[in-house]
């Protein structure tokens, strides 16, 4: 993140001198809010400072060498999901902190009819995110700003769920499907140091196309609100973050 040097999942829901130092790191308060169960973490940028402070977890580390996308940290973390005995796998992310436990109940719940699952949210401005195309109780597809942005106005007002990039899958059914994800790079062009370059990515994403396509039911829930979904990318939202965490942690004066 522009403005810290550091893994910004380390960054505090507590600040002090700054909103760059203080106590409860996002990735902390996130392993708190899971349900019990064995954790992986993705590492790359600073691994050793992540390991360090989620230490206390017990947690398992996989190595993403490469930053390619959700998928790449999936397929990072295969290992992981073959090994352990898991019925149950959620996905989430150390930039998105204030998600509640409550919210990943409702998520996994989904996984009784469906193999996998979508946490969506209904925001105010849909901006350039990722929307949940739907029919019915299920998730058709998630399809990404640059593809939803041209479609009818009509269509476009239809789709009012957005992708948080939270997930939840029976392993069973996910383990499957890893092969054909890593099977199936997308080339994007991003900027580093100065200049565009190719890249390959791979986008968890495409499972919910995969599976569809076998005829398997996608389900979804939705997040209370978009303040609970939303992700710490820059030095306003992590202050919107902290001010959000620290009035959810006062008592109730009713």
């Amino acid at each position: 993140m522009k403005g810290y040097e550091g893994n910004k999942t380390l960054l505090p829901l507590l600040p002090s001198k700054s909103p760059f130092a203080g106590k409860n790191p996002m990735l902390i308060h996130i392993l708190q809010s899971l349900p019990e169960g064995p954790k992986a973490i993705v590492v790359h940028y600073k691994k050793g400072d992540v390991m360090a402070a989620a230490r206390a977890f017990g947690v398992t580390y996989c190595e993403q060498p490469v930053l390619n996308g959700t998928g790449g940290a999936i397929l990072a973390a295969r290992e992981f999901i073959e090994e352990e005995a898991h019925e149950r796998l959620i996905v989430t992310m150390g930039d998105v902190p204030l998600v509640k436990p409550s919210t990943y109940a409702h998520l996994t719940a989904q996984l009784q009819s469906s193999p996998f699952a979508v946490l969506g949210f209904r925001p105010s401005d849909k901006k350039q995110y990722g929307v949940l195309d739907l029919e019915g109780d299920e998730v058709a597809k998630i399809v990404e700003w640059k593809y939803w942005k041209t479609y009818p106005r009509e269509k476009q007002d239809q789709l009012t769920i957005c992708n948080s990039g939270i997930y939840a899958a029976r392993a069973k059914d996910f383990l499957p499907y890893l092969s054909r994800l890593g099977e199936s790079p997308h080339k994007v062009y991003k900027e580093r140091e100065g200049k565009v370059v190719e890249l390959q990515e791979f986008f968890i994403t495409d499972v919910v196309e995969f599976m569809r396509h076998d005829g398997l039911k996608v389900g979804y829930t939705v997040a209370e609100n978009e303040d609970e979904v939303m992700g710490v990318d820059d030095l306003t939202s992590l202050e919107k973050a902290q001010q959000l965490f620290q009035a959810s942690a006062l008592p109730s004066t009713r």
